[in-house]
């Protein structure tokens, strides 16, 4: 089907194995690079995108997913980051259901074994893209570079930088929309196999890898860009297009584009078919998410919110040079690049300038010999190579609408494709220069075997968020959200000593960074530091008027300093500003129940369970409360409804027990006492209270038991000790007239 080219293997000192061994080899190599990643933590976004999405569990109708983002919010939410990925979430459930919960092992197999087969498929892309497309008379396609494909495959399935996509869950929308993708093209490449009617292409195909490339796009939004790259591989590859000469004739307005080679074999027909194919899709995704951007902050992506269009434009081509180092040295790796991380150009004076001028000297020296040499192959490949490099990033470019990061390592998975093709082509020519063809080959080798070790080496730092957060602190000592996960990490874990540090640093770097303000003020409110913590909460709600969380803490704190009309204020602000706040409606009825209004302390935990029914600590409130004040068939009442919600709550259990015994239900009592002590068995108070129900019921014998068992493991038990004492005297009083 096509013409003999120059083949990049003739002069490549490489092993050439068939495609069966090939492919096993590159399915091994890639597993190994990442295995050690199977049994990590969920970690960083994990929190969020999975733990904590309702998405994913079995009540949330199947419905929804339709119309939430990938972080399980309402995409018409205006705290919506408008991802909207519902077939990565689907996965995600699915996990989730097989594994019967939350646990971490399926989520990270999936992810390998997505890896290890896109670098499957590669060895077959590779030898496309490198070698051409042609088919043998069987109509099976042929793989006419077998070394270069499958060094490709190699240098792709081991690159250090797709880290992030396979040992973070959440890069599974990455690997799946590199999955679809990639079938999207060689579906495409399928169309050409001349059948036997002798059509020049198959519709069927071109239509099959439209809809993968809607598929690719519903896993993550890079993925619709796979129809711009169909097109371009069709005018490069099919029809041999030569751009720059399709160029001068289109400015010299000459009617033969024909010669040109635009109409030749439908090409013209099939990138009408993409364009409308991509131009349908793009536009039932708006009618879903609606015209409302993505709510970011200028911490996520500071270039995007300088005002001066120059600093947006060097800071933006800044970020792109970064990118390209991580592709061509991929040893300073970061799970977050925001926050202070790389600090603004703001002048033409900067150092760094030289890093865009670098980039474009390359880019540019590239894109010059893909339209102007007059080796028709090294056009081809090098104008594949910059396509597959560059049109999966623009979705992340900031050119067309603002991203909420300043680096992803994730958004480079696709477009080292690109890099690949460029490598594996500069080290063919090399090969072709050089004497010594081995000692060059083991060089490329030597960087592939210290890519293993560096995806190793990586990928067991993503095992946890403790190994994680930690591997940042060298690579961006200057960003705050790395100081402040490392101080959440270690405040999680009880070491608020040393979370305290961390915390202080964040917001030294960033002062504007609140919740950073947020955490650090409530480990002080809980070291009784409660002047500090009021002023950082207090600072933290100025800065955001609207943040929740900091207003509830605020409360907690004035509430701590009895000044309750102020706490009460503040518990009322939160609830403006997050109107479903089970937890503030929590503590606006501990603060009712400490001024004595009890009415109103009731009603507001009814509304923490009425939006948590398993607001635990609520109930237990509410049931105290009514017992307290001697209500004890509402408190009866209360305690019942509560276990039919939380039957396995042994504090409910206990607090339930307690109102029973007063109202001499001592069976029903004694059953939840022993039910709740069964389930936490350490607890003195359980035993405690046991023992003073066998002692109003008679059964002296269990209740010493129970008042002993209670004392060993709470010596200091309030009123316990006293009412064993009772009891011994009432015991030794009962043997003696026993002996009289």
């Amino acid at each position: 089907m096509a013409q003999t080219e120059p083949n990049l293997d003739h002069d490549v000192s490489w092993f050439i194995l068939p495609s069966y061994w090939a492919k096993m080899v590159v399915a091994l190599i890639s597993f190994l690079c990442f295995a050690n990643s199977y049994d990590g933590d969920f970690v960083f976004d994990d929190s969020e995108a999975i733990i904590n999405n309702k998405d994913l569990r079995a009540e949330t109708p199947l419905g929804d997913l339709w119309h939430h983002d990938f972080w399980g919010s309402k995409l018409s939410s205006n705290t919506s980051h408008k991802s909207y990925r519902p077939l990565t979430v689907l996965t995600f459930r699915i996990n989730y259901l097989f594994a019967g919960g939350f646990y971490p092992v399926g989520f990270h197999v999936i992810n390998i074994i997505l890896h290890c087969t896109i670098s499957v498929l590669m060895v077959d892309v590779f030898s496309i893209l490198l070698g051409g497309l042609q088919f043998s008379n069987k109509g099976r396609r042929l793989n006419l570079v077998p070394k270069t494909s499958l060094l490709a495959a190699l240098l792709f399935a081991v690159h250090p930088v797709h880290t992030e996509c396979v040992a973070g869950i959440v890069g599974r929308a990455d690997l799946l929309c590199a999955l679809f993708f990639l079938l999207s093209f060689l579906g495409y490449c399928k169309a050409f196999r001349e059948n036997k009617e002798g059509h020049n292409f198959s519709m069927f195909w071109v239509l099959v890898s439209v809809i993968l490339g809607a598929i690719a796009m519903l896993c993550k939004e890079q993925g619709i860009t796979i129809l711009g790259l169909n097109a371009v591989f069709d005018a490069l590859v099919i029809n041999k297009l030569n751009v720059l000469e399709f160029i001068q004739r289109l400015l010299h307005k000459d009617k033969s584009l024909e010669k040109a080679g635009l109409l030749r074999k439908g090409l013209l027909f099939r990138i009408t078919l993409l364009m409308s194919g991509g131009a349908s899709i793009l536009y039932i995704r708006w009618r879903i998410m609606g015209t409302g951007p993505p709510a970011f902050t200028e911490v996520d992506n500071p270039a995007s919110f300088a005002d001066s269009l120059f600093v947006r434009a060097i800071n933006y081509n800044y970020y792109y040079s970064l990118n390209a180092w991580l592709l061509l040295c991929p040893w300073w790796l970061c799970f977050d690049w925001s926050m202070g991380c790389i600090p603004l150009i703001k002048s033409v004076s900067d150092w760094r300038i030289i890093a865009l001028a670098a980039l474009w000297f390359c880019l540019i020296g590239l894109i010059c010999q893909a339209l102007c040499s007059e080796d028709s192959h090294k056009r081809r490949i090098l104008t594949l190579g910059l396509g597959f490099l560059i049109i999966p990033f623009l979705p992340a470019s900031n050119l067309f609408f603002r991203v909420g990061f300043v680096i992803a390592e994730r958004v480079i998975y696709l477009p080292s494709i690109g890099y690949c093709i460029l490598f594996t082509y500069g080290f063919s020519l090399l090969s072709k220069q050089a004497k010594k063809k081995k000692i060059l080959a083991v060089a490329v080798l030597g960087i592939l075997l210290i890519n293993v070790m560096r995806c190793a080496l990586r990928s067991s730092q993503w095992r946890s968020e403790e190994q994680l957060f930690r591997s940042a602190l060298s690579v961006c000592p200057l960003n705050a959200k790395v100081h402040y996960n490392v101080g959440k990490n270690l405040a999680d874990k009880g070491n608020q000593s040393a979370a305290i540090k961390y915390y202080r640093e964040a917001v030294r770097l960033n002062p504007k960074y609140v919740h950073a303000m947020n955490n650090l003020g409530n480990i002080l409110k809980e070291r009784n530091e409660l002047q500090e913590a009021e002023e950082l909460l207090s600072l933290a709600v100025q800065i955001q008027p609207d943040f929740a969380a900091a207003w509830m803490n605020l409360g907690i704190v004035q509430n701590s300093l009895r000044r309750f009309e102020e706490a009460e204020q503040s518990y009322w602000t939160a609830i403006k500003h997050r109107k479903k706040y089970p937890d503030c409606y929590y503590n606006l009825g501990r603060l009712y129940a400490d001024l004595n209004r009890h009415i109103d302390a009731l009603n507001a935990w009814r509304n923490a369970t009425v939006l948590k029914p398993e607001h635990s600590l609520a109930w237990n409130n509410m049931i105290i409360l009514l017992d307290n004040t001697g209500n004890l068939a509402q408190a009866e009442a209360v305690g019942r409804e509560a276990l039919e919600l939380i039957p396995n709550d042994h504090s409910l259990m206990f607090s339930l027990a307690n109102v029973l015994g007063k109202s001499q239900k001592y069976k029903e009592s004694e059953a939840l006492f022993l039910k709740a002590i069964k389930a936490n068995p350490n607890a003195a108070s359980y035993h405690g209270n046991l023992a003073v129900l066998y002692h109003r019921w008679g059964n002296l014998d269990l209740a010493k038991k129970h008042y002993e068992v209670s004392l060993k493991l709470d010596p200091m038990a309030p009123g316990t000790k006293e009412n064993y004492n009772l009891l011994r005297r009432k015991l030794e009083q009962l043997q003696k007239k026993g002996g009289a």
